[in-house]
């Protein structure tokens, strides 16, 4: 899972294997697969930089 920030400042984790989009409007909007939609304080950029991170330390273990 990883960790992100919803605009009002609460945590989110997030399950990066159901994760399907996620768009700058200009605020960060993320898509999971279930059609949920929840918008967040970091940048496309910071949430694939994320997603690869947990993924290459998943993969490692």
């Amino acid at each position: 899972m990883i960790k992100l920030t919803r605009v009002n400042g609460t945590t989110l984790l997030v399950n990066e294997s159901f994760l399907e989009t996620a768009e700058e409007t200009p605020d960060t909007v993320i898509t999971m697969q279930n059609g949920h939609r929840y918008f967040v304080q970091e940048s496309v950029d910071e949430i694939l930089f994320k997603t690869l991170e947990f993924e290459k330390e998943k993969n490692i273990r």
